[in-house]
C-alpha cells in the first residue's frame, strides 16, 4: 500500500481557497463602517459600527476566478521574485557566490557560531527596519550554499534568516508596517514604549538565535575536517560580490529614504544581474540563458505568493472577515484584564491567518482593540503589542503567508518538516511574548 505523503504547498493553499469559499456560506456576512485616517492615509474601521448584511454567496466560478486574480494582485511581488532571483542565479553561476561563501567560512573557521549570530542579527535588523520577507525568496540559493558548506541544517539557516527577520519585525519598535502604524492608529507617541520594546526585541533575538543554532547542528557528531582556503576570489568575483551585497544595501536605503516599491527594487536587481553576468564572462547570450534559467527556479515561489492572496480575496468577496473579527473581539469585554490581554493576543494570532498583511491587520483591528483597552482600563500600548507580537509569530507558521511558503518551497523544504522543526522554538518565543504582555500591564500603568 502506497504511503500517503504530506500535501504539496500548492495543494495546501488551494485547500485554503476552497475552505474559505465554504466558510463564506457558513459564516454570516457583515461589515464595519470605515473612514479615512488622515495620519496614515488608510481607511480604518469605526468602533461599534458592525452590522450584518444580506449574504451574497460566492459561486464556484467566482471562487475559481479568485485564483488568477490573486496571482494578478501579487504580480508586482512575482516580478520582483523573478528579477531578483534571476540576478542571484546569475551570481551563483559565475562562481562568485561559492567563492565568497568559502572565503567567509574560512575566515570564521574557528568561530562558526559567531558567523551564524551575525547572520541572524543582520536579518533581524532588516526585519526590524524594512520588514524584509519576500526579498529573501531570491536569496535562497545563497542560503543553500551556506548551509551545505557549513554542514548545517537548511531549515535552521532559514530560521536564522527568514525567521529572524519575521521576529525582528514582530518585536521591532521602529517597523513602519507594524509598530509605527499601530502606534499612530492607537493615537500614541511613536517614541512611547521604545525602551520596553527594545528590551524584549533583544530577549527575543537572543532566545531565537540560540534555539536555531542549537537545533541546526548535526545530530550525529561528524569528524571535523580541516578547513582550507577556498578558491581565490579575484577581482571579477570580488566585484560581483560587491555589486550583489551593495544592491541589498541600496535596496534598503531606497525603501527607507525614497519610498521605493517593488518596481524600483526589481529594476535595480535586473541591472545588477545583467552586469554580474557580463563581468563574470558569461557573455550576452550566456547571461540571458542563465537569467532565464533563474526564472524557472523562482516561478513557483512567485505563484505561492499569489495563491496566498487568493485566500484573502475569497474571504473578502464573501464579506466574512469583519464578522470573524467581531466574533473574536466581542467576548473579551467581559474578561479580567490579564485574560483579556491573552485573549486579544490569541485572537490577533487567529486573525492573521485570513489577514496575512501586517499593516492590513493593524488597520482592521487596532481601531477595535483600542476602545476595548480603554473599557478595561488598560494602556493602549497593549493593543499595539498584541497585534505586533501575534503577526510576527504567525508569519513563521501560517500557510497563508506567501513569503514564508515561497522561501521554504524554494529551499526544497516541505511545509510539515518546517513546522516540525520550528514549533518548539516558536512556543518558547510565544511564551516570551505572553510574559511581555503580562509585564506590560504593570509597566504601562
Amino acid at each position: 500500500m502506497k504511503k500517503l505523503s504530506f500535501p504539496h504547498p500548492m495543494v495546501i493553499l488551494l485547500a485554503f481557497v476552497v475552505l474559505s469559499w465554504i466558510a463564506s456560506f457558513l459564516i454570516p456576512s457583515g461589515t464595519y463602517s470605515r473612514e479615512l485616517d488622515p495620519k496614515t492615509g488608510r481607511e480604518v474601521v469605526l468602533q461599534g459600527s458592525y452590522e450584518q448584511i444580506e449574504k451574497e454567496n460566492i459561486s464556484l466560478q467566482e471562487m475559481v476566478i479568485s485564483i488568477p486574480e490573486g496571482l494578478i494582485l501579487g504580480s508586482d511581488i512575482l516580478v520582483l521574485i523573478l528579477l531578483l532571483g534571476g540576478a542571484f542565479y546569475v551570481v551563483e553561476k559565475t562562481g562568485a557566490l561559492q567563492a565568497g561563501v568559502e572565503s567567509l567560512i574560512y575566515k570564521f573557521r574557528n568561530q562558526k557560531q559567531l558567523l551564524l549570530i551575525f547572520l541572524s542579527l543582520g536579518f533581524a535588523f532588516a526585519g526590524a527596519t524594512i520588514a524584509m520577507q519576500e526579498e529573501i525568496i531570491a536569496m535562497v540559493p545563497v542560503l543553500v550554499v551556506l548551509a551545505r558548506n557549513l554542514k548545517f541544517d537548511i531549515k535552521a539557516i532559514i530560521g536564522l534568516t527568514l525567521g529572524s527577520s519575521l521576529l525582528g519585525s514582530g518585536f521591532s519598535p521602529i517597523n513602519p508596517f507594524n509598530s509605527l502604524i499601530g502606534q499612530q492608529l492607537a493615537e500614541l507617541e511613536l517614541s512611547e514604549g521604545l525602551l520596553y520594546r527594545m528590551i524584549f526585541f533583544f530577549l527575543g533575538f537572543v532566545l531565537w538565535t540560540w534555539l536555531m543554532i542549537r537545533s541546526g547542528r548535526p545530530k550525529v557528531q561528524q569528524q571535523e575536517l580541516e578547513i582550507v582556503p577556498g578558491q581565490a576570489i579575484g577581482w571579477r568575483k570580488g566585484l560581483i560580490l560587491i555589486l550583489s551585497l551593495g544592491g541589498i544595501v541600496v535596496m534598503g536605503y531606497g525603501i527607507t529614504q525614497f519610498d521605493w516599491g517593488y518596481n524600483e527594487m526589481s529594476a535595480l536587481f535586473f541591472v545588477i544581474g545583467v552586469s554580474c553576468g557580463l563581468i563574470g564572462k558569461l557573455g550576452i547570450n550566456g547571461t540571458a540563458r542563465t537569467y532565464a534559467a533563474g526564472f524557472s527556479e523562482m516561478i513557483f515561489a512567485g505563484v505561492i505568493v499569489g495563491l496566498a492572496r487568493s485566500v484573502y480575496l475569497v474571504l473578502e468577496k464573501g464579506q466574512i472577515i469583519d464578522t470573524v473579527i467581531y466574533g473574536l473581539f466581542s467576548p473579551l469585554e467581559a474578561l479580567p484584564e490579564q485574560f483579556a490581554v491573552v485573549g486579544l493576543f490569541v485572537s490577533q494570532a487567529l486573525i492573521h491567518i485570513p489577514v496575512p498583511s501586517t499593516s492590513g491587520q493593524n488597520v482592521l483591528t487596532i481601531p477595535l482593540a483600542v476602545p476595548l483597552m480603554d473599557l478595561l482600563g488598560i494602556s493602549r500600548q497593549l493593543a499595539v503589542l498584541t497585534t505586533q507580537y501575534a503577526s510576527g509569530l504567525m508569519d513563521i507558521l501560517s500557510p497563508t503567508n506567501g513569503g514564508m511558503m515561497a522561501v521554504i518551497a524554494a529551499a526544497g523544504v516541505k511545509y510539515n518538516d518546517w513546522i516540525r522543526f520550528v514549533i518548539k522554538s516558536w512556543l518558547f518565543v510565544a511564551a516570551v511574548c505572553l510574559l511581555s504582555l503580562i509585564i506590560a500591564l504593570i509597566w504601562f500603568q
